[in-house]
């Protein structure tokens, strides 16, 4: 390989991790813990639940995640402020996207 292609192959490499990397260790750890408690509070959980989240986090970009994650909060609220979340196409989009990577989530580490 030439330097050049050396370096694009970098570039692309790095740009990639970062992609995936991109959910701050405050949001990941926030995952898992939720996981823990609905799957067990044990070690294959905690293996099951860090895989799930970097599943997630490779298939749906943060932003989409906060977004989502911002739905499924406000649509427990009562009255028409929740009911804007819970019917709009913009959050169910959302819902929609995070559920999917979910589902694959425990396809792959479940």
């Amino acid at each position: 390989m030439t330097i050049a292609a050396l370096v694009v192959f970098g570039a692309v490499s790095a740009a990639t991790a970062e992609d995936v990397n991109d959910y701050p260790t405050s949001a990941r750890a926030e995952y898992v813990f939720g996981c823990m408690k609905a799957n067990g509070e044990n070690r294959q959980a905690l293996d099951q639940c860090s895989c799930s989240v970097d599943v997630v986090a490779s298939l749906l970009p943060y932003d989409r995640y906060v977004t989502a994650e911002t739905v499924l909060s406000m649509a427990q609220v009562q009255g028409n402020l929740g009911g804007q979340f819970r019917s709009s196409l913009q959050a169910t989009t959302a819902l929609n996207d995070l559920r999917r990577a979910q589902a694959e989530a425990e396809v792959r580490c479940f």
